[in-house]
């Protein structure tokens, strides 16, 4: 997975304005614990992944998702003593001892993998929608070194998997057994530092060797960056609202209470309208 520049109002965007905007997103998702909420917060990183056309990304990223959920669902399930409603009684287990599985632990276990998918699920569409050179920028007059050494690794990653796709291919064109992960795995990572010698050398032609500060380079904010930007913070100030006041109650011990008021379900929609909205325009994005 690695970002390609694609006719989307998040591509369009500045990076701080992406950047923001996932940010958001993850806040909101560790925030909340009401599932209706969270669910709107899982759904909107989701649209908004179809919306800025990296919906195949994240389809990629949900196959390590979904199954870290339901591994943290399992887990919680099954090492959690609290809650009063017993749905099964496993009896005893090897380290875990006597178990007893409750619809308690079982429903916070479930908001647990959401959060955890919701997050991954972010961290996905940031990687696919924000142009990682464009924030290498941002931070580049403070911390030069670190933001280019954590660009260039999250740049060589992918092309290190490129690579092991490309020798998989080849390898199947050949007769004999197709070769072990392992043996792929030695053969990308035979050439990392014949490829980081001539990185380096294409960067000191470049002239990022130079210890001087880099200009100040300024643009206006285009309607996108405002979208975003608005987007970000609506969403960071219904979370926050939301925990703070209280206004999605969801309680897992000692016993299950899940109300849905009102509030709970305008906040759902508010959520996942203001996460959605800047999408509505799309006018200058191919620029």
């Amino acid at each position: 997975m690695s970002y390609r520049r694609r006719p989307s109002p998040l591509h369009a965007a500045r990076a701080a304005a992406g950047v923001c905007y996932c940010a958001a997103l993850a806040v909101a998702a560790l925030l909340v614990s009401a599932p209706l909420v969270l669910g709107a917060v899982a759904l909107a990183v989701v649209s908004a992944g179809m919306a800025a056309g990296v919906g195949r990304d994240l389809r990629r990223a949900a196959t390590f998702a979904l199954p870290l959920a339901g591994l943290v669902a399992l887990i919680n399930a099954l090492v959690t003593r609290e809650g009063l409603t017993v749905i099964w009684r496993v009896g005893e287990l090897p380290v875990l001892g006597h178990t007893d599985i409750t619809l308690e632990a079982t429903a916070y276990g479930a908001v647990l993998g959401l959060r955890a998918a919701t997050l991954v699920l972010c961290g996905a569409l940031y990687t696919a929608a924000v142009d990682p050179d464009e924030v290498l920028r941002l931070f580049r007059r403070a911390s030069f070194r670190s933001a280019l050494a954590a660009t260039l690794a999250t740049r060589l990653v992918p092309v290190l998997a490129r690579d092991a796709r490309r020798l998989s291919d080849a390898q199947r064109c050949r007769s004999g057994p197709p070769a072990t992960r392992v043996q792929l795995l030695r053969a990308t990572t035979a050439g990392i530092f014949d490829r980081a010698l001539d990185v380096a050398a294409a960067l000191e032609v470049r002239g990022y060797g130079s210890a001087r500060r880099p200009p100040r380079f300024t643009r206006p904010y285009s309607r996108h960056d405002i979208a975003f930007l608005g987007a970000a913070a609506g969403v960071a100030v219904l979370a926050l609202a939301t925990r703070v006041g209280d206004l999605a109650p969801f309680q897992a011990y000692p016993a299950l209470h899940l109300p849905v008021p009102a509030s709970e379900a305008a906040l759902a929609v508010a959520l996942f309208t203001c996460a959605l909205a800047p999408f509505s325009s799309r006018r200058g994005i191919e620029r």
